[in-house]
């Protein structure tokens, strides 16, 4: 696929006409402080890997509702102080996987720990161990429409609590520094980062990849592509709710916790990437808050964007911060 979106000097100046409703804030703190009236309860495992440059832990938390939420924990073999610490967050369909899959990060000298997302692990990769125990209404299957009748209800509402969650579970760990905190993701785990980016005040810096969960508007009416095709989807069925539909998305536009972000950000985009648009990161990108902040181009990729290029990118830019 050719490039198919703004040409690049327009997606440095593009901005998201996503309306931001006037609660947001009050929204989001509700919700975590609902979900800190449960005890956080993590708890941490240690796993025979068969591994030796590492040590694995297996992980549980009490996400939103106070549910069980899996991650994995891996820190360098032998670690014995407070070790900077990367949290990461999965793309869309995928789980946790097997530790072994999860070695980059450690194998850095950092600890490393990520969330296992509820409901999901069943699309690629080795799966996961995490039931969304919270039913909805009707949704076109998949999780974009999931409980879209209300923001209340809406699934990523208890995503993006599980993934402030996963940070603190992450941070509890008497071998991690909080103070040295990263958050990282690609696809879903890049809209869930900025998403944490925004909730998060004290992250020491973010990096999203093509970033999924960004400027709904445009993204559902732009790509035909899954998942943001679900929106869509949905619509055609439920005729004349595009309105509220979008109402309801709109507390779940990472546009809007890029505008809370207050940490340096590294993110990246594709220009052929038709599953995240890069118009969509772009708008993500140029709400970020913070000054510090630099996006790596990839002008003929698709979703898969950077890929190890971009692995090797924050390898380099992360020393500046942890």
């Amino acid at each position: 696929m050719a490039l198919f979106d703004l040409p690049l000097d327009e997606l440095r100046e593009y901005r998201s006409a996503s309306p931001e409703p006037e609660d947001f804030d009050a929204f989001w703190s509700k919700t975590l402080q609902e979900a800190r009236q449960h005890d956080l309860d993590a708890r941490f495992e240690p796993v025979d890997t068969g591994l030796s440059t590492v040590q694995v832990f297996d992980v549980t938390f009490a996400g939103f509702g106070g549910h069980p939420v899996k991650g994995w924990l891996t820190l360098p073999a032998g670690a014995d102080g407070p070790l900077p610490l990367v949290v990461e967050f999965i793309g869309y369909g995928g789980g946790r996987g097997l530790p072994h899959e999860h070695l980059l990060w450690a194998s850095s000298g950092r600890a490393h720990f990520v969330m296992d997302t509820r409901g999901q692990g069943s699309a690629w990769g080795a799966g996961g161990g995490t039931a969304d125990p919270v039913g909805g209404a009707p949704a076109f299957p998949g999780f974009m429409t999931r409980g879209i009748d209300a923001p209340e209800n809406y699934y990523y509402r208890r995503v993006f609590t599980d993934a402030v969650r996963a940070v603190e579970a992450a941070r509890s760990h008497p071998l991690t520094d909080a103070t040295r905190t990263v958050a990282v993701g690609a696809s879903q785990g890049g809209g869930i980062t900025i998403a944490v980016g925004g909730l998060v005040p004290d992250l020491a810096a973010i990096g999203p990849d093509v970033p999924f969960l960004c400027d709904y508007p445009r993204a559902a009416t732009l790509t035909d592509r899954h998942p943001y095709r679900e929106i869509g989807l949905f619509l055609k069925t439920h005729r004349g709710r595009a309105a509220d539909a979008l109402r309801t998305l709109s507390y779940f536009d990472s546009v809007h916790f890029a505008a809370r972000g207050r940490a340096p950000a590294l993110f990246s985009a594709a220009l052929e990437d038709q599953t995240c648009p890069p118009s969509t990161v772009f708008a993500a990108f140029n709400a970020w808050s913070h000054e510090d902040k630099e996006i790596e181009v990839y002008d003929f990729n698709d979703h898969e964007g950077g890929g190890p290029f971009q692995e090797a990118a924050k390898l380099r830019w992360m020393h500046s911060y942890i």
